[in-house]
């Protein structure tokens, strides 16, 4: 058995407490049960009508982190992106250190957003991110509430900020930061959740506040009033879409919300959901995918949303079932090559919204 040097084992330990913290044996428990309801091999991703002018990526703490690199990696297909209590492209370069201290806490000091910008400059040109050209009129939304003491405000901040000496090389870029909300580090629901402020598992928080209606109305440009959604929370097998030679670390199973309209034959636009840490189908089931908020707006903005759902592991060490925002699942991790981008490619093409 390989034996890891006890210093880099401490550092992987304090990296699988990202974002959050909270009991393990209820995680254990539902991994259990997951593992006996498994036997049955979930249906295959639909087909579906997808308007490529209408296609937008969001995520939550980790999955904030994950929303970020999939926008910078196919910009040129997603016309959006919102980011919720999370941090700016490339921040952690690979190492835990930087994403426990500047990409966290802001410490020793904040996200350098001038050099993180150009290294993605770098790598648009190289090929492993989308074309800056690709941001030209998309829109960028960063939430962070006041009462978060998992991710600093000026990490949030950061993350928008990358974005801004960008803008200069495309045109019609729109970029807006909401850093004063009533929340912690939670997705902000209306009812659903735990304490708003305190936070905590399930880590979506009953604060009278419809960030998913907000999220969505600012990334389609759209109004409306939603009520209860209507359509189909389905379960669709991830493993189908597992790059060749190449482990994303994903739960066998992920989640599509499908509106009856799209069901139906018309043409809809789409939305990735990341889910962050402690949030996935292993702990939550399809609790992040049915009270988040976003389903209801779904069917007023005629959205189909497709939830990934990430994977506990503990070689490499991610238990609590983050993104791969600082390395676990190869050097490549935050570019076009990534396992899980590479992943996110298949599963959009088979449900007819292909990034490359």
């Amino acid at each position: 058995m390989h034996q890891f040097p006890r210093g880099i084992s401490q550092r992987a330990a304090q990296a699988a407490r990202l974002f959050t913290t909270g009991p393990r044996p209820a995680a254990f428990a539902a991994a259990l049960l997951l593992a006996g309801c498994a036997a049955q091999t979930a249906p295959p991703l639909p087909r579906l009508a997808i308007d490529p002018g209408r296609v937008a990526v969001v995520g939550v703490s980790s999955g904030a982190y994950m929303a970020t690199q999939v926008h910078f990696a196919y910009s040129d297909r997603f016309a959006g992106a919102a980011l919720v209590a999370g941090g700016p492209y490339g921040c952690a370069e690979g190492k835990l250190e930087l994403a426990l201290g500047p990409c966290m806490k802001a410490e020793p000091a904040a996200p350098d957003v001038a050099r993180l910008a150009e290294a993605v400059r770098e790598r648009a040109q190289a090929g492993a991110l989308a074309p800056l050209a690709g941001l030209a009129g998309d829109r960028v939304l960063v939430l962070h509430g006041q009462h978060d003491r998992t991710v600093a405000a000026a990490v949030s901040r950061a993350a928008l900020d990358v974005y801004q000496p960008l803008g200069t090389d495309v045109e019609a870029l729109q970029l807006r930061f909401e850093g004063d909300g009533d929340f912690g580090h939670v997705m902000p629901t209306l009812r659903a959740g735990v304490d708003c402020r305190a936070g905590g598992a399930p880590h979506l928080g009953a604060c009278g506040l419809d960030a998913a209606g907000q999220v969505l109305g600012w990334l389609f440009e759209a109004g409306g009033t939603a009520t209860e959604a209507s359509g189909e929370l389905r379960r669709f097998d991830q493993s189908a879409h597992a790059p060749d030679g190449a482990d994303p670390l994903l739960a066998d199973e992920g989640f599509l919300y499908v509106p009856e309209t799209c069901a139906a034959g018309a043409s809809c636009g789409a939305v990735v959901v990341f889910h962050g840490c402690e949030q996935d189908i292993g702990r939550l089931g399809d609790r992040f995918a049915r009270e988040a908020g976003f389903n209801r707006w779904a069917d007023v903005h005629g959205l189909v949303v497709l939830y990934p759902q990430a994977r506990s592991s503990y070689l490499p060490l991610n238990p609590k079932a983050c993104w791969d925002w600082w390395g676990y699942t190869g050097p490549d991790y935050d570019t076009r090559r990534g396992a899980q981008l590479r992943w996110l490619a298949s599963a959009m093409a088979a449900l007819g919204a292909p990034l490359e």
